[in-house]
């Protein structure tokens, strides 16, 4: 008994030695970020690192907002963000938890009968915790990697989601500077057929169509102006801005098209080998098993402490020996807990097999319509706009030359509205489709390739 007493205060000693890692998860979590965003992730703890946060954050605001700069305000300085990661420090505490032994219980008693006086004191050792502690260990350390995949993905998904707030806020921002410009143009031509009726060139319908044409025109431009402050307030939030849209700048345009569409050769593997919430599935099912088996380990017998015992009474010397404390099964085997444990861990491989199963589908899903948006922006790009422009250039040319009136000039205005301002959602809708693409390769929903990398070159282009 005494070797066992030894050996139970050299594992409660070895037990104590569990401490917590350097950087609590974060590296594999800003690693696994980086491959897909190309943008690292930061925990901020102290307030130095809120301070130098802080100045990267204002020296990226400074300048316009490119698609990579408005990705690592986002991962910088998302509340959000933070308050997942912290989620680290909980499953790493369970993990360390999980390798130290419960507190030894001691236990003393003390009856006095007359002038005898008869004392019992004991210390208990959790024998059972010990004996099992490698497969709560392990279970603890699967459960803190799947922390970290979550972590991870949680940081994916925000990259994606502030990549669609960015691209529709400048879109937003991209129509409304268009339709202000058409609405000075309706103005102009509602005066214009105001001084033509009164001069009694125009009919009234000529002058009711041209008034309706900038009253349009006012409607549009209030649609318009609302989109654009209501996209960039949500840019504002993931981008974790107390003042709103009016701390950053934006660019006056979208980005150019790439010239060539990605293509769709081996998705589905990359989907199975790049999703995080896969990855994440995967480490449930594994701690779920280990669980079980642990389940089954302690069905029968759930509580061993076992310990050092003296006794002590008047007159008699002092009495040694040991105690043992041990739950008896006789109202519960176990055998619920073990169904239990067995349901869960079914329920763990039918999700991991769904998350599978919908992860291919949502990558098809994803790449057909990031294919059918840069088809349709390109079409929109060399075929609609061009030929727009063409029709408006003749009807100038032989407006100039007297040949056409201005009711030609002015209907082709309105046309050309309708095409330009499809042609900028065209656009907006591709590289939003190019985002959900790679929200499904990298495990946030959605989904494109390999990565969340954004290219500087990509986002510096403007179209002219």
């Amino acid at each position: 008994m005494r070797s066992l007493f030894v050996s139970a205060l050299a594992m409660l000693t070895l037990a104590g030695c569990v401490s917590f890692s350097a950087d609590g998860g974060m590296h594999t979590v800003s690693d696994l970020v980086r491959e897909r965003t190309g943008q690292d992730v930061r925990q901020l703890k102290t307030e130095d690192e809120r301070s130098n946060n802080t100045k990267t954050v204002n020296a990226l605001l400074a300048r316009d907002l490119s698609p990579e700069s408005a990705v690592r305000i986002a991962l910088l300085n998302n509340r959000g963000l933070q308050a997942a990661l912290a989620e680290l420090g909980v499953a790493e505490a369970d993990l360390v938890q999980a390798g130290r032994l419960r507190n030894p219980s001691f236990s003393f008693g003390r009856l006095r009968g007359g002038d005898d006086v008869e004392i019992d004191r004991s210390i208990l050792f959790d024998i059972g915790g010990l004996l099992t502690m490698p497969i709560r260990s392990d279970i603890e350390r699967r459960r803190f990697e799947q922390a970290k995949l979550t972590a991870a993905a949680q940081a994916v998904q925000l990259a994606g989601d502030t990549l669609r707030a960015y691209y529709r806020a400048l879109a937003a921002r991209q129509t409304l500077h268009y339709m202000e410009q058409v609405g000075v143009a309706a103005e102009a031509a509602a005066e214009l057929a105001q001084r033509m009726r009164k001069a009694g060139n125009w009919s009234k319908l000529a002058e009711a169509r041209e008034q309706v044409f900038h009253a349009d025109a006012v409607a549009r431009i209030t649609r318009a102006r609302h989109e654009a402050i209501a996209s960039g307030e949500q840019l504002a939030r993931l981008l974790g801005l107390e003042k709103g849209s009016a701390a950053y700048k934006l660019p006056q345009r979208l980005p150019d098209l790439p010239r060539t569409a990605k293509s769709d050769a081996d998705i589905e593997v990359q989907t199975l080998r790049q999703r995080l919430d896969l990855q994440s599935a995967l480490r449930d099912t594994e701690a779920t098993a280990s669980a079980l088996g642990l389940t089954r380990a302690t069905g029968f017998i759930n509580v061993l402490d076992a310990g050092y015992a003296n006794k002590s009474a008047s007159d008699k010397p002092r009495a040694n020996g040991y105690e043992v404390s041990l739950e008896l099964p006789l109202f519960d085997w176990g055998g619920a807990r073990v169904a239990k444990a067995e349901a869960l861990y079914m329920q763990a491989v039918q999700r991991a097999a769904d998350a599978a199963i919908r992860a291919q589908s949502e990558a098809r899903e994803a790449y057909s319509a990031y294919r059918a948006s840069y088809d349709l922006a390109r079409h929109y790009r060399d075929d609609v706009v061009p030929l727009r422009k063409k029709i408006s250039d003749e009807v100038l040319l032989r407006y100039n030359g007297m040949l056409t009136g201005v009711f030609d000039l002015l209907a082709d205005a309105r046309e050309q509205m309708v095409s330009v301002n499809a042609a900028i959602e065209a656009q907006r809708d591709f590289w939003i489709a190019e985002a959900d693409l790679q929200a499904a390769l990298s495990g946030s929903g959605g989904g494109t390739s390999a990565s969340l990398r954004v290219e500087p070159a990509a986002a510096s282009r403007q179209a002219h």
